[in-house]
């Protein structure tokens, strides 16, 4: 994630000298993996459920509508679409 750009929130890296983060910073590192990890849960889940959304080498743009549609389609099976 080094150089990111703006608006990539990033973790705090592990001092090599041995010293330990503080707790501030240990909790902004639980914090953003947290969040990392639901979506790359909801985009694995969405990736292995449907397979079309392999095979896309294009602009997430463009690929949107198609898997807003999967993603609505997987809330319906799994009962949470209200």
């Amino acid at each position: 994630y080094d150089g990111a750009g703006i608006g990539v929130f990033t973790p705090v890296k592990q001092p090599t000298d041995g010293q330990v983060l503080d707790i501030d910073t240990r909790t902004y590192n639980a914090l953003l993996r947290g969040l990392r990890c639901l979506g790359e849960r909801g985009f694995a889940l969405l990736t292995g459920r449907w397979r079309a959304l392999r095979h896309f080498t294009t602009s997430p743009r463009k690929i949107g509508h198609i898997v807003k549609a999967a993603l609505v389609l997987t809330h319906f099976e799994h009962g949470r679409l209200t």
